[in-house]
């Protein structure tokens, strides 16, 4: 599945298209460059799926856990493994108390630095591509 998105709210709509999409257990990896709208998307997505907490990057965090007001996702798990340091660093936030469970969906930002832990058969890829300065290409496998 592929969308366009011109604007930081095209982004979230798309988000929000894919979040009725999802079900728990489900892991989203999610890859883009700086900057290309992962946390917008996540945000869409988050947002959709009941959460009213403030979705923010979990850039410094690693990980920002969300109550979820749906019938089947009762949790949203954000991570982002940019600054990373030891492949260890998201084990011991837990993050593996999440991964795959049936009532969570986990969406991780860089995962080739954890993909160790993403063994599970629920891996749902998703692209975000530069068209130009301020278009998008997603592309959902």
């Amino acid at each position: 599945m592929e969308y366009r998105t011109v604007t930081s709210e095209d982004m979230e709509n798309v988000g929000r298209q894919v979040a009725k999409k999802m079900k728990g257990g489900d892991v989203i990896l999610l890859y883009g460059e700086l900057g290309s709208g992962k946390s917008t998307f996540t945000k869409g997505l988050v947002n959709e799926l009941g959460v009213e907490d403030v979705v923010t990057s979990p850039t410094f965090t690693l990980m920002n856990v969300y109550d979820a007001k749906h019938p089947q996702i009762k949790k949203v798990v954000h991570c982002d493994t940019y600054r990373l340091r030891d492949k260890d660093d998201l084990e011991e936030v837990g993050i593996t108390d999440y991964l795959y469970k049936p009532d969570t969906l986990c969406i991780i930002e860089w995962p080739d630095k954890v993909s160790h832990l993403l063994t599970g058969n629920s891996n749902i890829k998703i692209s975000i591509e530069y068209i130009d300065s301020e278009r998008r290409k997603i592309v959902m496998e």
